[in-house]
C-alpha cells in the first residue's frame, strides 16, 4: 500500500474468480475436487481464496498440486500423471495467470481421461489441439464485447506505418496465428488476412474490452479533472495545464468517483477496491477430433447484480463427453446421501468422504446430505421412508372395528339374558325354589349383574373426561354390589342351617333385612373409596405416544395408582371372603344346597381375574381395553350362569321339583 496507495484495475480480480468458480461447483453439486496452480504470488493467493470458499460450501479439496517455474515442467507432468491414479476426484482447478499460458498449452496433463477442468479466464482461449474428442472444459472470460470501428482500427493499425516499433510488428504476427491459415499468417496486409479480423480471438476477446475501458476511464477522469479545476469543458487554459504537474494525487480522487457510460451504454465505475464492475462469461470450449474449436456462452456470473441474479448457468447448452453416465455429471468422494439417510464421516477421511446410514427409530432428513436426523414431534412419527413426519394413528377401542362389535354384541346378548333371568324370578317370585333362596338378594345380584354388563361398554368409544371417570368406577361399585350379594347370601345360607339347631341363637338374625344390611355396608365401602380416588386424583384422557410405535393410544390415565389399586384389592377382598364361606359350605346336608353353586361361581370368577393380571400386564394399546372387558363379561357371565341358571332350569323345564315337598 506504501509503495502503491492508488490501485485500479480493469482485469479480473482473483476474489470474484474464486467467488465464480465456488459458485460453478456449488451448483453442480461438485464438493470433491483438486487444484494444479503455478508457485507465483497471485495463484498462491487465489489457491488460498478457492480453499476457504469451497470449504464453507461444504466441498472438500482432495489435493493441491503447485508447478513450479524453476523445475523442469516435463518431470512435474510426470509427477501430477502418477500421482493422478491415486486421485478419485475428476473436478480439475487449473489455475494460473497468462504469464504461464504458454507453458501450460504445451503440457500433456490435459490427457488425463475423463477429467473435467475448470480454468480462469486470462488464459481459457489459449487451447492446445487434440486428436480425441474433448467437451470438458469450462472456462471464465470477461464477456466478450464488440466495440463499434475496433476494427478498423486495426486495420489502420499497418506495421508499415511504424518501422521502429519491433512490438507492434510482433504483435501483428501474432494476432492471428491460431486462427488464420498458415498460408496468410505472414501476410499481414491482405484482405484475406483481413477477414479473419472478425474471428480473431485477440480482437473480440475481453482483453481489447478491459484495454477499452481503461483508456476510456482514465481519459474521463482527466477530463473531470482538468473541467472542474479551469471550469471550461472544452478548452484548456494555462492553469490547468499547470494543474496536471499534481495529476498523480489529484487524478486518485476522479477515478475513485468515475462514473460514466461507455460507447456500448454500460454503466462503468470502480468498486471500493479499485476493481471495473464488470461480469464474466462462463464458456465451454469444445475441441472436437478435427481440431475444430467451439466455445458457446453457457453461463454467467456477476458479483455486482442482486444476490438471486449475480450467477446464472445454462445446463441446455453444455456439451459433455459421451462417456459420462449422467448429465451433468455428478462428482464427489461419496453419492448423495437421499432423504431418509443421513452422513456417516469414515473414519480417518475428509468429511467429503462418508457413509449413508439411515435416521434412526423416530427420527428424519428431508433433505439430501443431512449430519444429523431431526426427531418428530411428539404427535408425529417418521412413514415408511423415514424423510417425512407424518402424523401418528390415534388408536382407541371403537365400535365401527370388529373387535368392537364383537364385545358390544356380546355384551348386549347377556343383558338380554341376564333381564330374561330377572323377569322369569319375578314372574316366579312365590314359588319355592326363588324364596328359598332369599330372593331380595337375586334381584339385587341380577340388577347389579346387569350394570356390570352395562358398564363394560363404557370402555368402548374414544375417551372422554366422563367416561375416564365412569370406567372404573361403576365398574367397581357394580362388581362390590354383585360381590356383596353373594357374600350376602352365602352368609345366610351358613346361617340358616345353623339356625335350624334346636337353641340356637342365629334365628334372631335370619331376615332379609339384615341380609341387605350385609350388601349395603360392603358396598359403601367401595363407594367411599370411589368418592375419596375422584376427589383426589380421578382418572383423566391420555394421549400414550410411547408405548407403540407410530401409534398415539387415546386411553384413560388412572390418576392415583394407589387408589386404583385399593378398589381392585377390595373386590378381591370380598371375592375371597365368598368363596371361602361358601367352600366351607359346600357339603351343608340339603337337597338343593345353593352354597355349591356360589362356591363354582367365585372359583369361575377367581379364575378370570386371577388369569387377567398377567394378560392385562403384556398387553398394549386397545387391546388392553378388550381384555378388560372380556374380563368383565367373563366373570359377570360366570356369576349368571353358575348361580342363577340351575335355578331357571328347575323352574322352567323342572316344575315338579319346585315344590316345598322337594326342598
Amino acid at each position: 500500500m506504501a509503495k502503491f496507495p492508488y490501485f485500479y484495475r480493469t482485469v479480473p480480480s482473483e476474489l470474484h474468480i474464486c467467488a465464480a468458480i465456488v459458485k460453478l461447483l456449488k451448483h453442480f453439486g461438485w464438493t470433491w475436487v483438486g487444484i494444479i496452480a503455478f508457485d507465483d504470488e497471485n495463484s498462491i493467493r487465489a489457491v488460498q481464496i478457492l480453499r476457504e470458499g469451497i470449504e464453507q460450501s461444504g466441498g472438500c479439496i482432495e489435493f493441491i498440486e503447485t508447478l513450479h517455474q524453476s523445475r523442469s515442467l516435463r518431470v512435474q507432468e510426470t509427477d501430477i500423471f502418477d500421482t493422478f491414479s491415486t486421485y478419485s476426484t475428476k473436478v480439475i482447478i487449473l489455475y494460473c495467470n497468462k504469464d504461464y499460458r504458454e507453458i501450460i498449452r504445451h503440457t500433456t496433463i490435459w490427457e488425463a481421461p475423463g477429467k473435467v477442468w475448470i480454468i480462469t479466464e486470462e488464459w481459457g482461449f489459449f487451447f492446445p489441439s487434440y486428436s480425441v474428442d474433448r467437451k470438458n472444459t469450462l472456462a471464465f472470460a470477461v464477456a466478450k464485447k464488440t466495440i463499434p470501428s475496433f476494427h478498423k482500427f486495426v486495420r489502420e493499425a499497418n506495421p508499415a506505418m511504424f518501422p521502429n516499433d519491433s512490438y507492434v510488428q510482433m504483435w501483428w504476427e501474432d494476432l492471428c496465428n491460431n486462427q488464420c491459415p498458415k498460408s496468410i499468417q505472414r501476410s499481414c496486409s491482405s484482405d484475406e488476412t483481413l477477414f479473419y479480423f472478425s474471428q480473431c480471438d485477440s480482437i473480440n476477446s475481453g482483453d481489447s474490452y478491459n484495454i477499452y475501458n481503461a483508456v476510456y476511464g482514465l481519459a474521463n477522469a482527466l477530463h473531470d479533472m482538468v473541467t472542474s479545476v479551469s471550469g471550461n469543458k472544452t478548452l484548456w487554459s494555462a492553469e490547468s495545464e499547470r494543474f496536471l504537474d499534481f495529476l498523480p494525487w489529484k487524478l486518485h480522487h476522479y477515478l475513485k468517483n468515475l462514473h460514466f457510460k461507455n460507447i456500448l451504454g454500460e454503466e462503468i465505475f470502480f468498486d471500493e477496491n479499485g476493481d471495473l464492475a464488470i461480469g464474466y462469461d462462463i464458456i465451454n470450449i469444445v475441441i472436437l477430433p478435427d481440431g475444430t474449436r467451439i466455445k458457446e456462452i453457457v453461463g454467467s456470473y456477476n458479483p455486482y447484480a442482486p444476490p438471486d441474479q449475480e450467477f446464472a448457468i445454462y445446463e441446455e447448452a453444455i456439451m459433455w463427453e459421451s462417456t459420462f453416465n449422467e448429465t451433468p455429471p455428478e462428482f464427489r468422494c461419496s453419492p448423495s446421501c437421499p432423504p431418509g439417510f443421513r452422513k456417516l464421516t469414515r473414519e480417518g477421511k475428509s468429511v467429503c468422504c462418508y457413509d449413508c446410514i439411515p435416521c434412526p427409530e423416530g427420527e428424519v432428513s428431508s433433505q439430501t446430505d443431512i449430519d444429523t436426523c431431526t426427531k418428530c414431534p411428539e404427535d408425529q412419527w417418521p412413514n415408511q421412508k423415514r424423510d417425512a413426519c407424518i402424523p401418528k394413528v390415534i388408536s382407541f377401542l371403537t365400535y365401527e372395528e370388529p373387535l368392537g362389535i364383537t364385545l358390544t354384541f356380546v355384551c348386549i346378548f347377556l343383558i338380554l339374558i341376564n333381564t330374561v333371568i330377572l323377569g322369569i324370578f319375578i314372574h316366579y317370585k312365590d314359588t319355592p325354589i326363588v324364596k328359598a333362596n332369599n330372593r331380595d338378594l337375586s334381584y339385587i345380584l341380577l340388577i347389579s349383574l346387569m350394570f356390570c354388563f352395562l358398564c363394560s361398554l363404557v370402555f368402548i368409544g374414544h375417551p372422554d373426561n366422563m367416561t375416564c371417570i365412569l370406567r372404573q368406577t361403576a365398574f367397581g361399585i357394580s362388581f362390590s354390589i354383585a360381590l356383596s350379594s353373594i357374600l350376602a347370601k352365602t352368609t345366610t345360607v351358613v346361617m340358616a342351617f345353623h339356625a335350624t339347631k334346636p337353641g340356637s341363637k342365629l334365628r334372631k338374625w335370619m331376615g332379609s333385612r339384615i341380609s341387605i344390611s350385609v350388601v349395603l355396608f360392603c358396598s359403601l365401602i367401595q363407594t367411599v373409596l370411589c368418592l375419596v380416588w375422584l376427589f383426589t386424583a380421578p382418572p383423566f384422557p391420555y394421549l400414550n405416544m410411547k408405548s407403540e410405535i407410530g401409534t398415539i393410544l387415546t386411553e384413560c390415565n388412572e390418576g392415583s395408582i394407589h387408589a386404583f389399586y385399593c378398589v381392585l384389592g377390595y373386590m378381591g377382598f370380598l371375592a375371597g371372603i365368598s368363596f371361602i364361606v361358601a367352600f366351607l359350605a359346600r357339603n351343608l346336608p340339603d337337597r338343593f344346597n345353593e352354597a355349591k353353586y356360589i362356591t363354582f361361581s367365585m372359583l369361575v370368577f377367581c379364575s378370570v381375574w386371577i388369569s387377567f393380571i398377567p394378560t392385562y400386564l403384556s398387553t398394549k394399546g386397545k387391546y388392553v381395553v378388550a381384555v378388560e372387558i372380556f374380563a368383565i363379561l367373563a366373570s359377570s357371565a360366570g356369576l349368571l350362569g353358575c348361580i342363577f341358571f340351575p335355578k331357571c332350569y328347575i323352574i322352567l323345564l323342572r316344575p315338579e321339583r319346585n315344590s316345598r315337598k322337594f326342598i
